[in-house]
């Protein structure tokens, strides 16, 4: 089952299409190995590149991709769970900013990314497939829960292109 036109704001279309089939549980535990072995073969003394000037470091975009996957899976819980108050957006570059990741280790962000996942894999696992289909309102727009599962699947493919294209 995928998420339809409707499911999320037309914005997150390059997320859904990253991700290829329609068993998004495997495709997370999968993607779960892949990331780890990308993110893995960055040496700690690579942590805080950035390929351009105002660009992320490395640090950064793990930090981000935390981030991220810790909003998308509050706001699956929230809709899962049949939250009806809007549900607010997040300003990335301020999460960023805010987050503090250059001044930790390298080693320790990634596997407290792998940990979240992990986390994550078992929360939308624990959802019942009557709720995949419960739709809230997320910064505006109707978003389902399992919209919000395949772009927390395609936010991470997008970011671990950008790692292993810009950034090894």
């Amino acid at each position: 089952m995928r998420p339809v036109k409707g499911d999320y704001a037309e914005y997150y279309q390059p997320y859904i299409d990253l991700i290829k089939g329609d068993d998004i549980f495997r495709v997370l535990v999968e993607q779960n190995l892949e990331s780890q072995n990308v993110l893995n073969s960055f040496p700690e003394s690579k942590g805080n590149f950035s390929y351009a000037e105002g660009k992320w470091t490395v640090k950064e975009v793990i930090g981000h991709l935390m981030d991220v996957e810790r909003v998308f899976a509050y706001r699956a819980l929230c809709i899962a769970r049949g939250e009806t108050k809007p549900l607010p957006s997040m300003e990335q570059d301020d999460y960023v900013k805010n987050g503090n990741f250059n001044n930790r280790q390298l080693f320790d962000l990634i596997y407290e990314y792998r940990l979240i996942r992990e986390s994550n894999i078992l929360l939308f696992g624990s959802f019942d497939k009557s709720v995949l289909k419960n739709k809230g309102n997320v910064n505006g727009y109707g978003t389902t829960v399992l919209a919000l599962i395949f772009m927390t699947a395609g936010h991470e493919k997008h970011h671990l292109n950008i790692l292993m294209e810009r950034y090894m």
